[in-house]
């Protein structure tokens, strides 16, 4: 057995315990409480252990992918580019980029994460670095056979890859309702993307706005995604809808009654400009929310204290009140919510007895929040990935501070990056965030 103490353990479903420590063997956590009276191998001052987060929304392939579009007029505009230079690398690039983004989301605290992924390669990427992950593979297109003869193309490449797999048709707007009928009935968990813009939702109602004529797109449904989606009764318990930056009361409800659970991406949905999703609307319905970084496509980084900033200060100014999230509530949405969502809190999310040995210790020296007086805001404000001492998986350290060869992972990502950036950006023929 191993015991780990701090100034702080934030176990999330219960209350801070101050200089308290965590116990853990065989990979499951066997106590926590006070340090005086589980004694301690590791002390670690000036810090806290907080459960490892769980980020309920990544694309590990495009950890490389900073900048690309930013500031173009319209979502569609960013899609198509996007799209069209991710083709220009192949399978090989694919695992490199995925390889950073998966440690990158350890060294920032992230334990596990609910990926989807175009190639498959995120499986890789995540199984090579020690991090728990839960890959969806994308699906698009219109015929139910073309669908279903795209995810079983994936598996192959991850054959004995020890991941979780699931199955992601893609949107509304790229996947059609027989297509993601389809999907349904493999009976594997289920990610997609609802709307995550307002030119998405108009060209869903009337083929009108900036998507008019893209080539890839389904036809229109005369209505949102949430709504095509609850009539053909494909709203299911346990899917997770991403983002929902776009969504009213009717659709809340929807969502709520059917046990969809959303990712909520904060920088993400305001990098492209879509808005911020209704977070207090989707709590109070009893939709069950977690906390996504999406990708540095957008977001623009794995950085998940960044994203724990952006739900609060994005939550007070919708709001307009200080107090619309506290640091304890977006810890929570960022960990146990996040578990919850993804179907995971029996395992993860928080650190209770019995649960895995998932967790983060982070360091607060040199931050303006020692010492201490709320740790849950001292994390949330003052933590970062270079404050990250160390990331557990299973009570085994799969990240120590300063202990992953960075040259070597972000060369390679790097060189596929100059191969996506070499040639002149063209009009997609198919669509795949």
């Amino acid at each position: 057995m191993r015991v780990l103490s701090a100034d702080w353990v934030l176990p999330v479903d219960s209350p801070p315990i101050a200089d308290g420590a965590v116990a853990f063997e065989d990979g499951r956590i066997t106590a926590v409480g006070a340090r005086d009276e589980l004694g301690s191998d590791v002390h670690y001052d000036g810090a806290a252990i907080v459960p490892g987060f769980v980020n309920a929304h990544t694309h590990l392939e495009y950890a490389v992918y900073g900048g690309f579009g930013d500031g173009l007029a319209d979502f569609a505009r960013w899609i198509a580019l996007h799209t069209e230079r991710k083709r220009r690398i192949g399978w090989d690039d694919y695992v490199a980029i995925a390889r950073l983004g998966a440690a990158e989301c350890l060294a920032s605290g992230v334990t596990t994460v609910a990926d989807c992924s175009y190639s498959g390669a995120a499986a890789v990427g995540a199984a090579d670095v020690g991090l728990r992950a839960r890959i969806y593979l994308e699906v698009f297109g219109t015929d139910p056979g073309d669908a279903l003869a795209q995810f079983e193309e994936l598996p192959a490449r991850v054959d004995g890859v020890d991941v979780e797999l699931g199955i992601s048709p893609h949107a509304p707007y790229s996947v059609s309702a027989d297509a993601y009928r389809a999907c349904l009935e493999l009976g594997l968990p289920v990610a997609t993307h609802i709307s995550e813009s307002d030119s998405e939702v108009r060209y869903l109602h009337d083929g009108g706005g900036p998507w008019a004529g893209i080539p890839w797109l389904v036809e229109p449904a005369g209505t949102t995604g949430t709504r095509l989606l609850a009539r053909a009764g494909l709203l299911r318990p346990g899917t997770i809808a991403a983002h929902c930056a776009v969504v009213d009361d009717e659709e809340i409800a929807l969502l709520a009654a059917a046990g969809v659970s959303v990712a909520h991406c904060p920088r993400s949905n305001a990098a492209v400009g879509s808005g911020i999703a209704p977070l207090r609307e989707l709590r109070a319905a009893g939709v069950v929310v977690g906390l996504g970084t999406d990708s540095p496509a957008s977001a623009p980084s794995f950085d998940f204290f960044e994203e724990l900033r952006a739900v609060v200060l994005l939550a007070r100014a919708r709001e307009r009140k200080p107090d619309a999230l506290s640091p304890s509530e977006a810890l929570e949405l960022a960990t146990l919510g996040s578990a919850r969502a993804l179907g995971l809190e029996a395992e993860a999310g928080s650190l209770a007895v019995g649960k895995r040995a998932d967790l983060a210790v982070v360091s607060l020296e040199g931050s303006p929040y020692l010492p201490w007086e709320d740790p849950a805001a001292a994390v949330v404000f003052g933590g970062s990935p270079e404050r990250v001492i160390a990331t557990l998986v299973d009570g085994e350290a799969r990240y120590e501070r300063g202990g992953f060869e960075w040259h070597e992972l972000r060369q390679r990502a790097a060189n596929a990056r100059s191969r996506m950036l070499a040639v002149p950006s063209a009009a997609p023929a198919a669509a795949g965030t």
